[in-house]
């Protein structure tokens, strides 16, 4: 039995990563949503005055309960990729693959935290200043869209080009994911909204890895 065990372990592994995936995708997603109607971006952004509303605050208040269980399953999915590659991986691909997940985790956080000091500078009527409002808003965009989308975009090349070279992922799915690296490398900072292709990406891929795994499970 003991001949057996690498054997269900190798067929286990893509199944995690498959619903880490998946599960990080959801979670990802809607805290993004959350994030955008408690404080959207542009022009007709809700000020510090109109932040008072309770729609707005609760809205963010769920997304930041949502970013640190969406940082863990992304981890989660990183690692399980990792031991499903195994000794045949590339060094080169794979050191830029575990940098920029590691760096991405990090900043959505660094994001989080940034739109979440806007609730936290909140005086006794409910109003934040006004330099304090633009000062959060800002920081909390500028670190996702600007720094942690970029992040996210050399780790999608990193694993498509893996799995590509590897023959894991079809040929769809990798097109896929270069489209999706273009539109977060250079659309995500100057489109709102345009970072939700990041979990589209990852639900795809998600699901792609747990099919594959249930395949070859039967097999």
């Amino acid at each position: 039995m003991r001949e057996n065990a690498p054997e269900h372990g190798a067929l286990r592994t893509p199944r995690a990563a498959g619903l880490a995936g998946i599960v990080f995708a959801l979670l990802l997603a809607a805290a993004m949503v959350l994030v955008r109607l408690a404080i959207p971006e542009g022009a007709d952004a809700v000020t510090a005055g109109g932040f008072t509303d309770s729609g707005h605050r609760d809205a963010l208040r769920a997304a930041l309960a949502l970013v640190p269980f969406a940082g863990i399953f992304f981890l989660w999915f990183l690692g399980a990729i990792r031991a499903h590659v195994g000794a045949v991986e590339d060094k080169f691909l794979a050191t830029v693959f575990l940098g920029s997940g590691l760096v991405f985790t990090a900043t959505l956080f660094g994001a989080a935290a940034a739109a979440g000091a806007v609730l936290a500078v909140d005086r006794p009527p409910g109003l934040p200043p006004s330099a304090a409002w633009d000062f959060g808003r800002h920081l909390a965009y500028t670190l996702m869209t600007g720094y942690a989308m970029r992040m996210a975009a050399v780790f999608v090349s990193s694993l498509s080009v893996m799995g590509h070279r590897l023959g894991v992922l079809p040929r769809p799915l990798t097109i896929a994911g270069f489209v999706t690296v273009l539109v977060l490398l250079f659309v995500s900072s100057n489109v709102p909204w345009a970072e939700l292709v990041l979990p589209a990406w990852s639900l795809l891929t998600g699901l792609h890895i747990l099919r594959a795994g249930r395949g070859k499970g039967g097999g």
